[in-house]
């Protein structure tokens, strides 16, 4: 593909097609919302904030990137397990406080290899992972 850093992480060119990809699919969807690619540690590589899109959406989609980059995962993945009661009741008071454990956060493969994240806040968050995993296939990336 050529746009990943050192062979693994999201360069800043894929992570722009990305966001393009997010937005297009948001504005289709009729969303206003904010979109983060972070590479595979969790640090942003590029962000948009829509016009209009809710202030606070784009620090939980700055958080949902970072927690779906560190544990390579999808943020709602967590959702049950921690539940009070659960196997992994608290995990959501984890790395700081930043832990997001509700969907919209993705982790971004390539080739089934992680390369970064993605995160998406401002519409449900049902309806922000299913941008983040529209705009990944747009750019043939996996989530």
């Amino acid at each position: 593909m050529g746009e990943l850093v050192e062979g693994h992480d999201i360069g800043l060119e894929l992570a722009l097609r990305i966001i393009a990809a997010a937005r297009a699919e948001a504005e289709r969807q009729g969303h206003l919302v904010s979109i983060v690619v972070a590479d595979r540690a969790g640090n942003p590589v590029a962000s948009a904030r829509m016009d209009g899109s809710p202030l606070g959406a784009y620090f939980i989609a700055v958080d949902k990137a970072y927690s779906s980059a560190l544990w390579n995962c999808r943020t709602g993945e967590m959702a049950e397990l921690s539940q009070p009661g659960a196997g992994d009741w608290g995990f959501a008071k984890t790395i700081g406080g930043r832990m997001i454990v509700f969907a919209g956060g993705v982790s971004v493969r390539q080739n089934g290899v992680q390369v970064g994240a993605l995160g998406i806040s401002g519409a449900l968050s049902e309806q922000d992972e299913a941008m983040c995993l529209a705009a990944l296939a747009t750019v043939g990336l996996e989530g």
